[in-house]
């Protein structure tokens, strides 16, 4: 494939949050160790790439979040709801209750 011209040069992502995360990429920009370290001698259109990269990475990252809040609410709302059980354990209940003066009719 043929490299696009480019008028201005892709700068670095890099925030200044220089630390690895359990996966290997860097905290700040979401670069791998190999997209660090050899970020100067890429090509224009290789920077671009790292770019697209870790743009996914961090729409994943932030999916997972939304979807790590999500279940936190949902297991607060379940905790906290109280558990209603409609049914008899016996029946003798029931049969105590005396319906004969009940009436829908005003």
């Amino acid at each position: 494939m043929m490299e696009q011209l480019s008028f201005f040069a892709v700068p670095s992502p890099c925030i200044g949050v220089c630390q690895s995360d359990s996966r290997g990429y860097c905290v700040g920009c979401l670069r791998s160790r190999d997209e660090r370290f050899n970020w100067m001698t890429f090509s224009e259109l290789q920077k671009q790439d790292v770019i697209r990269l870790c743009l996914q990475r961090k729409r994943r990252r932030q999916y997972a979040l939304y979807k790590a809040k999500q279940q936190e609410v949902l297991n607060q709302q379940t905790s906290h709801t109280a558990q209603l059980d409609f049914e008899d354990k016996d029946n003798s209940a029931s049969d105590n209750v005396d319906l004969a003066d009940f009436s829908l009719d005003d």
